[in-house]
């Protein structure tokens, strides 16, 4: 295959990420509807995921496997980032929740600045003020600094998960040696774990699981194949594509929600988010040069292409 037809398909790879993560939020939202719970989906769902992955790629695991303590702290981190944005997107607004997520670029840079010491470019500094900046206009309301600053509870779940998300991206630059594989693997094991530990403390366990069956078992088992598939489709256009160019074309995620969420479930976003949206959107494309150091190569830029 030549060149031109590679990053063609990358291209067409990284777009059929940012679709199906923009439409991910109606299943989720459905099975919620129906009485399972988002503890009950993470669990059940990325097990399904895990356990597939395993047998797709146990020649890796066999020859790559091994532990190392970051992986604790990636599965914890990014495990609550997906379980926290499957939570936010059932029962809040589509698009506020997603625009909230997309901070993520804010965190990165104060991350790196304050864990691993890099020094934040103009640009970097640029890319905080413009989310800031963001995340005020959709937040903003008369009485905002009363205290009650978050209106909803899927705003602090949008809110805690880009920062899981940040934070996994920054300590994922101590694990770059290790198979994708073995961290994807490390992520769905965290979400499950996370919606476990939920129906445990509620003591739903049982009562969640027997909901397993027909309609809901269909749907979960999709989900669970869908969620394997797009990993291995966005991991193809990373290893073609800059990531950079990646991340630009995964904010048509943005898009793609907008339209469904609108047409599924009749959402509109009012002129205040369009504003935030699209500085956070801005800041988003820029996040690629938030520090002084030379040009990053794209495997030291892969990171895990989940929410």
């Amino acid at each position: 295959m030549n060149l031109a037809k590679q990053k063609l398909l990358a291209v067409t790879c990284a777009l059929t990420t940012a679709l199906v993560w923009g439409l991910m939020w109606f299943p989720f939202r459905t099975l919620h509807e129906a009485g399972f719970s988002t503890a009950a989906t993470s669990l059940t769902v990325y097990l399904v995921s895990a356990a597939l992955g395993v047998v797709l790629f146990r020649e890796v695991f066999r020859r790559e496997a091994r532990f190392e303590f970051i992986l604790l702290p990636l599965a914890l981190l990014y495990g609550w980032c997906n379980f926290s944005y499957t939570w936010a997107v059932s029962e809040g607004q589509v698009m506020r929740v997603l625009l909230l997520f997309y901070l993520s670029p804010l965190w990165s840079a104060l991350f790196s600045w304050l864990l691993l010491h890099e020094r934040l470019s103009r640009i970097g500094w640029l890319v905080i003020a413009m989310s800031l900046g963001g995340m005020m206009v959709i937040l903003y309301r008369p009485g905002l600094f009363a205290g009650d600053f978050f209106s909803s509870r899927a705003d602090w779940l949008a809110l805690s998960g880009g920062i899981s998300f940040a934070l996994g991206n920054v300590l994922s630059k101590r694990a770059h040696a290790l198979p994708v594989a073995l961290k994807s693997s490390m992520v769905w094991l965290g979400v499950a774990a996370c919606g476990l530990a939920s129906l445990l403390w509620r003591g739903q366990l049982g009562t969640e699981l027997a909901l397993l069956h027909g309609e809901v078992l269909l749907i979960v088992l999709v989900l669970g194949v869908t969620l394997l598939a797009t990993s291995i489709i966005s991991m193809h256009g990373l290893s073609i594509l800059a990531a950079t160019q990646v991340m630009t074309l995964m904010l048509m995620e943005l898009l793609f929600a907008a339209i469904s969420a609108y047409l599924l479930a009749g959402e509109r976003m009012q002129l205040q988010e369009w504003i935030g949206g699209a500085l956070i959107a801005s800041a988003s494309l820029l996040s690629g040069h938030i520090v002084q150091k030379k040009p990053a190569t794209t495997a030291e830029l892969v990171v895990i292409t989940e929410h």
